[in-house]
């Protein structure tokens, strides 16, 4: 099976469970009914990401990646789906979600008895991450096209074949799922989507890097993006003693739709900052570490530009809001 057949096949079963799950009688599988923090004012399904596996999940068993990687995404889909659907407590979440980190490393022998609770908290907090920042139409499955598209092409550079097929089929597994979700979205992934999605760009982030594909700040760049948006509005929430594991409207994405541009352009913004970071960390595979640095840094120029700029209006729409 050739590598253009897996990711059409992924992206074929991905759609067509989507399309299966869209229809009225399994639309109240999981509905996504709008709230004070939504961005969104009708409920909309949010199903979408157990068609992401439904391509995914088979891609990285094909790949002849580990086992446990496939195992460990869809366990946690199937978990998500659950809470998608009633609602589970937050402990038993956060302790699957680190049983499932703790698998992963267990296998990646290359990592130092040391680093393990520093990773495992690395992994948990990409696996929520991700699931932070499906808010808006489109962005997590663009993110999931760009990052693990980023990542199959770094494994390529490296002669990585496996690591090459699985990453394309989660990313073509993704794009299945990106046309019924680009605005209007018809879909949600949910968190069955979400989650395991964030797990598995940390899973194979690590796998690349155990094997000498990529440096460890690899796929933290590609996946930038979501990293810097939801690191840095959960730092803040922190210092300003909010409830953090409480829904908010205050990512930059949030803002950005919230200050008028809307689910469509918001998403082509962001589309366009994951093009620069994914084609950055990919160059940077290339070059020296002199070059590395200077493009790294020009880069965190651009999120800091970008930021500065979504604060300051965000600043005065506030302001508006509150004096007519």
């Amino acid at each position: 099976m050739t590598l253009a057949f897996g990711c059409a096949l992924a992206a074929v079963m991905s759609a067509g469970t989507v399309a299966w799950l869209l229809h009225p009688a399994r639309r109240g599988l999981a509905l996504d009914r709008p709230n004070d923090r939504s961005l969104h004012s009708t409920p909309i399904p949010r199903v979408g990401g157990l068609g992401i596996m439904a391509g995914s999940l088979p891609a990285l068993w094909w790949a002849g990646l580990p086992w446990v990687i496939a195992l460990s995404a869809g366990a946690l889909s199937a978990l998500s789906f659950v809470d998608d659907r009633r609602g589970l407590p937050v402990g038993i979440r956060f302790g699957v979600h680190f049983a499932a980190a703790v698998v992963l490393l267990g296998w990646l022998s290359a990592v130092p008895w040391w680093g393990l609770p520093v990773l495992a908290v690395a992994v948990v907090w990409m696996t929520n991450l991700y699931n932070f920042m499906d808010g808006s139409d489109g962005l997590a499955g663009g993110m999931a096209v760009f990052g693990f598209g980023a990542c199959a092409a770094g494994a390529a550079m490296a002669g990585d074949d496996a690591l090459v097929a699985g990453a394309a089929g989660v990313a073509a597994a993704s794009a299945g799922f990106l046309v019924f979700n680009f605005p209007p979205a018809r879909v949600f992934m949910g968190d069955s989507g979400s989650i395991p999605l964030g797990f598995l760009a940390a899973a194979l982030g690590l796998v690349g890097w155990s094997r000498g594909d990529w440096p460890l700040w690899f796929p933290v760049v590609v996946f930038g993006p979501f990293v810097a948006d939801a690191t840095v509005t959960l730092a803040r929430r922190v210092v300003r003693g909010e409830r953090i594991w409480q829904a908010h409207r205050t990512h930059y994405y949030q803002r950005l739709v919230q200050l008028g541009l809307g689910h469509r352009r918001t998403a082509l913004l962001e589309y366009a900052l994951m093009a620069l970071s994914a084609g950055a960390a990919v160059w940077s595979l290339q070059a020296t570490e002199e070059g590395q640095g200077l493009v790294l840094t020009g880069l965190g120029v651009v999120y800091c530009m970008i930021a500065w700029q979504v604060d300051r209006r965000w600043a005065a729409f506030v302001v508006k809001q509150v004096v007519p």
